[in-house]
């Protein structure tokens, strides 16, 4: 119980702006002004998807297969829905506490419990495959591939499930420092192999049939005095472009890391929470201040920053077309030049706050909203 306080406390203490609407001394976020309104963001359809997160920190996030979107709320909830028309194409009931997901592939809609539990859905009809206990709380998007499910818990374990039965196959640990955010960053699964990163600052490659380690990079190295100096979390999902792997570390290092053998092939000094994307030339990020930056993806150079949304929990960053989407504590959701990082568009999404990235769907953004608001968007040219 104390562990669970303490890693509470720290994303409290450390997030800039309270989630919880709890007054403190920290720098208040940045008021939003004006701005060259050059994009339009136009409805194709909105919907609710229950309860929402209930305003916890937890992991849930829209997914797409193929023309499906689906959707979770923190009371079990789970939606599948058409892409184009947003019709309801099944509604499940689960009755668990939520807290990652879903996740979507080889038939399967596979959410995280709060409970350490794996529930995997029909994808075609929403009813129960199987349920899973893992080691503690799920507070990642749990991943499948090759039969393998992949499930990552807040007690540091990764572990892989056959996709068939739920049957624990293998089981991988780190160990976790007293004191972490409350987050994990979503595996990667690319080519047979599982890409992880851990609260001890580490990313880790292993074999998906086997859990066989391949590789092991550090990103970070913990430092500093005091538990609260040394935390080194790495909670922001990795990108994998073109065989490199990026990735960025709370108080620690971004970095660009080569897919095949863990070597740095160039980092840098900076404090990742959020999120990070990634184009054909460039690396854009979220830091620790909800400051979005643009940087060279071969060098890792700085080429633009955003500071008109400081402190204002702004999420990961998606590419849509020629722009940069974020969203913010209040549910805003907010358009970036790719070319010099300048505000160019807003739309309010759920007043009750945006905690996750956009996802980009070619000139489309779909975003769900803390208070269970799921919007498709498109990107229009034009001046008010």
């Amino acid at each position: 119980m104390m562990r669970a306080v303490a890693v509470i406390a720290s994303l409290v203490l450390l997030a800039g702006c309270s989630w919880f609407g709890d007054k403190d001394n920290a720098e208040p976020p940045a008021k939003l002004e004006s701005f060259d309104r050059q994009l339009e963001l136009r409805d194709v359809w909105r919907r609710d998807t229950g309860s929402g997160t209930k305003e916890q920190f937890v992991t849930l996030v829209p997914a797409v297969d193929g023309e499906r979107v689906f959707a979770a709320d923190r009371n079990g909830a789970v939606y599948a829905f058409t892409l184009e028309t947003g019709k309801e194409i099944w509604h499940q009931k689960t009755r668990a506490a939520i807290s990652a997901g879903p996740g979507v592939g080889e038939g399967l809609v596979l959410l995280g419990t709060s409970d350490a539990g794996i529930i995997a859905l029909d994808a075609d009809s929403g009813e129960m495959r199987w349920h899973a206990s893992v080691s503690s709380e799920v507070l990642a998007v749990p991943q499948v591939s090759n039969g393998v499910v992949v499930a990552q818990t807040a007690d540091g374990q990764l572990t892989g499930l056959d996709a068939r039965s739920g049957e624990r196959l293998w089981s991988e640990g780190r160990t976790v420092p007293v004191l972490t955010l409350r987050g994990t960053s979503t595996p990667l699964v690319e080519g047979g192999i599982v890409i992880a990163g851990f609260a001890n600052g580490k990313m880790s490659a292993l074999d998906i049939s086997s859990g066989r380690r391949i590789w092991e990079a550090a990103v970070a190295v913990p430092s500093g005095r005091s538990e609260l100096q040394r935390i080194v979390d790495i909670d922001a999902s990795p990108v994998i472009r073109s065989g490199v792997l990026y990735v960025g570390s709370f108080q620690g290092q971004l970095a660009a890391i080569d897919l095949v053998n863990g070597r740095s092939l160039w980092d840098r000094e900076m404090s990742v929470y959020a999120g990070l994307a990634v184009d054909t030339q460039h690396v854009y990020v979220t830091d620790e201040a909800s400051e979005v930056w643009a940087l060279d993806r071969s060098s890792g150079a700085s080429l633009w920053k955003q500071t008109a949304l400081r402190r204002r929990a702004v999420t990961g960053p998606a590419v849509v077309g020629g722009y940069v989407a974020v969203g913010d504590y209040e549910g805003y959701l907010h358009i970036l030049s790719r070319h010099d990082g300048s505000i160019v568009g807003r739309t309010r999404v759920d007043s009750d706050g945006i905690l996750v990235a956009p996802l980009a769907l070619g000139d489309r953004l779909l975003v769900q909203g803390a208070g269970g608001k799921l919007a498709l968007y498109t990107l229009q040219s034009g001046r008010d």
